[in-house]
């Protein structure tokens, strides 16, 4: 009796052991606190520039070849997400922008991937410019790839992003080589890229000698995703980057 009592305790454990392991590798830490932030507030400050404005948005258009990979509407710029097997940009081609200041609001479909490209070149947007990636990867850990990364280069110290359907925030501050992204009202990337002197991540070109003015560009990587409320910023090499600090409502 006893034996048999010590016997169905001990599997009674084991049960219970299996079923934590298998809890942590399919939650990978998901019910740990993590931190989670906002949108922040649409700049009103002089200066700001709605490049989705509807005497700008004719701007936009597709920089890779003729295919209909977006529309306007509504106050936001809709990627179908078609391009599946090509990628392809929609830039704004009005003007190139060498230190400025950018906010854009983007939501995401489930398992989408995207991208800001930031004084990038219209024939080579990739390797002649650099992306703050945008990524479904609400929960997971930040990387190198993860969302608000300087992809494959600086991983976010966070991960700031909300569920697919959910708006997000970028804030982002281009002075030189100094970079810093706030997503959702958090800083998550501050780093400078005149200091990368040398090949990173997948880049053959060190990010210290990339140009230093150029497009806005966004990635259709064959996922659906909307932006808003993008809006720039010129700075001089005077002006301190701005914080942002009033989260918006949806």
């Amino acid at each position: 009796m006893k034996r048999t009592i010590v016997l169905s305790v001990f599997i009674t454990l084991l049960v219970i052991f299996i079923i934590a392991v298998t809890v942590q590798y399919v939650t990978k830490g998901s019910w740990k606190p993590r931190p989670e932030g906002m949108p922040t507030a649409v700049p009103s400050e002089p200066g700001w520039v709605n490049l989705l404005s509807k005497d700008l948005r004719s701007n936009w258009r597709n920089i890779k070849d003729d295919t209909d990979i977006f529309e306007i509407g509504d106050n936001s710029l809709h990627i179908f997400g078609r391009s599946l097997g090509t990628l392809r940009y929609v830039g704004y081609t009005a003007q190139v922008f060498s230190d400025f200041e950018l906010h854009l609001e983007f939501k995401l479909a489930r398992r989408t991937n995207s991208g800001v490209f930031l004084r990038a070149q219209e024939k080579d947007p990739v390797y002649r410019g650099f992306e703050i990636q945008v990524l479904e990867d609400y929960g997971k850990a930040p990387s190198f790839t993860s969302c608000a990364s300087i992809y494959d280069v600086a991983s976010p110290m966070f991960n700031m992003s909300r569920p697919a359907g959910a708006w997000n925030s970028y804030d982002i501050t281009a002075q030189g080589g100094h970079i810093v992204v706030y997503m959702n009202g958090w800083k998550v990337i501050d780093t400078d890229l005149s200091k990368m002197t040398s090949p990173i991540g997948k880049f053959e070109i060190p990010f210290a000698e990339l140009p230093t003015e150029g497009l806005v560009v966004l990635q259709d990587h064959g996922g659906e995703v909307w932006y808003r409320n993008i809006l720039v910023r010129t700075l001089n090499a005077t002006v301190e980057n701005r914080l942002p600090e009033i989260p918006m409502t949806e």
